[in-house]
């Protein structure tokens, strides 16, 4: 007799949509743990600028994927995906019931739907010559080398476009050919996250950071790892950055911020259409849908 294949629940949702505060309470309900699936919360000391959960959450909650490697070392899609996998794996192991939340599509993506990803070590002395021409530069190069790759790549990220670039220059191919997808065997329930008043909820967000210390967290990351830090150019980061070099006063920054998160969620919100189409929570009442829709994929 064939062993059935084991159930995995995830949840995805654009940013401050509230997928952490969901997560907790879907997993107390549950008695199951939290696999954070997130491209900047696997790094330490960014905390508040990354919205990790908090202490007192993951006294909670165990949460896994989080703090596990330092900012100056920048974990690819493949180095995640491989950690990743052979936690959930365990999880499976112990009869546990794997829990996946988070925002970064591509990453989730490159577990749920077993994207494969060339395994190309960081090519420093290329990373020098393209640091050194620049993002736009950098963004005109690939679009003639690799033009499908743009259309999943916003044109404004550096450390996205560089790897693309890295892998068509080591490989001789481009990135966009290089992807075959081996689906894990499990069963899986994708639920997604979305809110009516999200814009609102991202400028909260937003201001709260500013005011619980992202700019003193920055300043923190630039005196441990310099201010040419790559992770510095995430959202957020960035503008704190500038408060910190007086480019900006902090309530631009806030604005800023805003409005580039917003058009990020809009571009999460897009991905998750077309490359996943999860059932979609009831807003209404959160909490009630997923345990609904849960225990009735559970059954």
């Amino acid at each position: 007799m064939l062993s059935q294949p084991p159930n995995v629940i995830v949840l995805i949702g654009p940013t401050a949509s509230g997928k952490t505060e969901l997560a907790i309470e879907i997993a107390e309900y549950f008695k199951t743990r939290i696999h954070n699936i997130d491209s900047r919360q696997i790094y330490k000391s960014m905390d508040i600028g990354t919205a990790k959960p908090s202490e007192n959450q993951q006294k909670k909650i165990k949460h896994f994927l989080i703090d596990i490697e330092e900012p100056v070392n920048h974990m690819n899609v493949k180095q995640f995906q491989e950690i990743a996998q052979k936690s959930i794996q365990r999880e499976i192991k112990k009869n546990n019931l794997p829990f996946l939340v988070g925002g970064s599509g591509l990453y989730m993506n490159s577990i749920t739907k077993g994207f494969f990803i060339p395994d190309i070590p960081p090519q420093n002395r290329l990373r020098e010559q393209f640091g050194e021409i620049g993002q736009k530069e950098c963004w005109e190069l690939l679009k003639n080398c690799d033009p499908k790759i743009t259309k999943k790549i916003n044109f404004a990220d550096h450390i996205r476009t560089i790897r693309a670039l890295e892998v068509f220059y080591v490989t001789g191919k481009p990135l966009s050919t290089q992807k075959i997808q081996q689906p894990p065997n499990w069963k899986i329930l994708e639920l997604g996250l979305d809110r009516d008043n999200l814009k609102e909820r991202i400028l909260q967000r937003t201001k709260n950071m500013f005011s619980t210390g992202i700019i003193d967290e920055t300043k923190h990351l630039i005196s441990q790892y310099g201010s040419n830090l790559p992770i510095l150019e995430t959202i957020g980061y960035r503008e704190a950055k500038n408060v910190l070099k007086h480019d900006l006063n902090i309530d631009k920054a806030i604005e800023v911020t805003t409005t580039k998160t917003i058009q990020f969620a809009k571009r999460q919100k897009t991905w998750f259409r077309n490359k996943n189409n999860p059932l979609w929570l009831n807003n209404k009442n959160l909490l009630k849908d997923a345990i609904i829709k849960i225990e009735s994929f559970l059954d």
